[in-house]
């Protein structure tokens, strides 16, 4: 599953199109069973059967990226890479998305090597972390033993870099900007 999802996807081609075509490559479906299984992937994206004629210009960021997802599934494969699947997207949208991930990993049973630069994604998805540093692996292992310190140089830059949410920011934001307007 790619980060951009438009680039995963011909314009051209329906939601049904594009979903069904792991299908049939895979599997042989065609017709009846090929519609009823997309029929079924779209219900467990949450999209439902009314998006199987639409194409992706009609679709928003996070509609299309399930629809990706939705392919990847039709495959029935046991490992799907998830290259920077998120960092495209709004955070609610970002959040639906891998709330999503995790029903449909223990639902179909499937496995998710994430690609990211995201640790705050990787901290709320991942079992096992590997934080790869100009190719070499330099810290590998448990969530729990990845993510505490004490960290490796890079390990610990991508720590750093996660914003934190702090509550009230958005008050403390507006009432030093009408401090600092008071003051000129």
């Amino acid at each position: 599953i790619y980060q951009m999802a438009d680039v995963a996807m011909n314009p051209r081609q329906t939601v049904g199109t594009i979903i069904g075509r792991p299908l049939e490559f895979y599997f042989g479906l065609r017709g009846r069973q090929r519609d009823a299984r997309v029929a079924e992937l779209l219900d467990k994206i949450e999209m439902g059967k009314g998006f199987v004629d639409r194409y992706p210009a009609e679709l928003s960021g996070g509609q299309k990226q399930r629809v990706c997802i939705a392919r990847s599934l039709a495959a029935k494969p046991k490992l799907i890479i998830c290259d920077e699947v998120t960092s495209a997207l709004d955070p609610l949208v970002a959040h639906g998305i891998l709330k999503l991930l995790l029903e449909l990993q223990k639902e179909e049973n499937v496995a998710y090597l994430f690609i990211t630069h995201d640790l705050a994604t990787v901290k709320s998805i991942a079992d096992s972390i590997a934080v790869m540093y100009r190719g070499e692996v330099v810290r590998y292992g448990a969530k729990s033993q990845v993510l505490a310190p004490p960290f490796d140089d890079y390990t610990d830059l991508l720590l750093s870099s996660v914003p934190e949410m702090e509550i009230g920011w958005l008050e403390k934001a507006i009432k030093g900007r009408r401090m600092a307007s008071a003051g000129n």
